[in-house]
């Protein structure tokens, strides 16, 4: 018997082996164990808990991958909706840019930002000012934005510092404007991940002191941007890195989620490098991913799963 025949032949005792390693190293570094969790808890949520959530498993990708004319040397960071104009804004980092876009994915306008040296969140508030996180800078800038302006600069706009000056490239890198509290949701990357209170504005008309925000164990690696939804006041927190799409309630605790993965929710491909997230009043979910990317998910059935 030839020496081919007789390795073929014998037990592949290192198979089993090598399916645990691979299995602890996704369950590690991808949160298997914590998605498996949620999915347990999403089965055991009874329907009038899900009909007043956001709930994302009914979600399903009903536009995807569409390409955002002009910026694929941009590098899209952030999305907000802004209900007045019913219309999208996405910031860039490598040529700092404010960006509007219409809800099908088409550029509407390109507004310079200068004095900005790397904006990474968009945020529109309540009394219709937006702000803007530039992360580099660990800076938040407040502004007006009117129908004809072309250019932004930070200097002409009060600014306010966030703090954590040794985050470097891992600092601020989401936002958005919970108007139940009056205030802003931050959310701090990585090294180390967190959530963050900002009331806007305090008692002086300026940002009020930044508080941690209370949450649960959200199994994620990261996070890249934050939207809250102003029917339930849940917020929506997107995980590059983990490839997911996190509801949590009030409270921090984790509600539904949605795969990024592709063959899932009917994504044909996977979302490399989703970097923003924004919900408008009907529901449907906007996400924009590096370097110039446009999703679009819808709620297909009243309930789902």
């Amino acid at each position: 018997m030839s020496t081919v025949l007789r390795t073929l032949r014998r037990p592949r005792y290192w198979l089993p082996a090598l399916a645990a390693v691979t299995l602890g190293t996704l369950t590690l570094t991808q949160h298997w164990d914590d998605r498996a969790q949620l999915w347990l808890q999403e089965r055991s949520t009874p329907l009038v808990e899900r009909l007043a959530s956001i709930w994302l498993p009914g979600y399903r990708a009903v536009i995807q991958a569409k390409a955002l004319n002009g910026l694929e040397q941009d590098e899209t960071s952030g999305l907000t909706y802004n209900p007045a104009t019913g219309t999208l804004f996405t910031v860039t980092g490598k040529h700092p840019l404010l960006v509007e876009l219409s809800r099908e994915g088409e550029v509407l306008r390109r507004i310079q930002l200068k004095g900005f040296a790397d904006p990474e969140a968009v945020e529109v508030m309540s009394d219709g000012r937006m702000a803007i996180v530039d992360e580099r800078r660990r800076q938040l800038t407040t502004f007006t934005l009117h129908d004809g302006d072309l250019e932004l600069d930070a200097a002409d706009y009060p600014g306010f510092d966030l703090g954590f000056a040794d985050a470097g490239n891992k600092g601020f890198e989401a936002l958005a404007w919970d108007a139940r509290s009056s205030s802003l949701m931050l959310g701090k990357e990585r090294s180390p991940m967190g959530l963050f209170s900002l009331p806007f504005p305090g008692e002086d008309g300026a940002a009020g002191v930044m508080q941690p925000f209370g949450y649960g164990n959200l199994g994620i690696r990261d996070i890249s941007s934050l939207s809250i939804d102003a029917r339930t006041g849940h917020a929506l927190v997107l995980s590059d890195e983990s490839r997911m799409l996190l509801e949590i309630d009030r409270a921090g605790r984790p509600v539904s989620f949605l795969s990024l993965l592709g063959g899932l929710n009917g994504l044909d491909s996977g979302i490399q490098k989703a970097e923003g997230v924004a919900m408008d009043e009907q529901g449907n979910i906007y996400i924009v991913a590096e370097p110039n990317l446009f999703y679009v998910f819808s709620k297909v059935q009243a309930d789902a799963g």
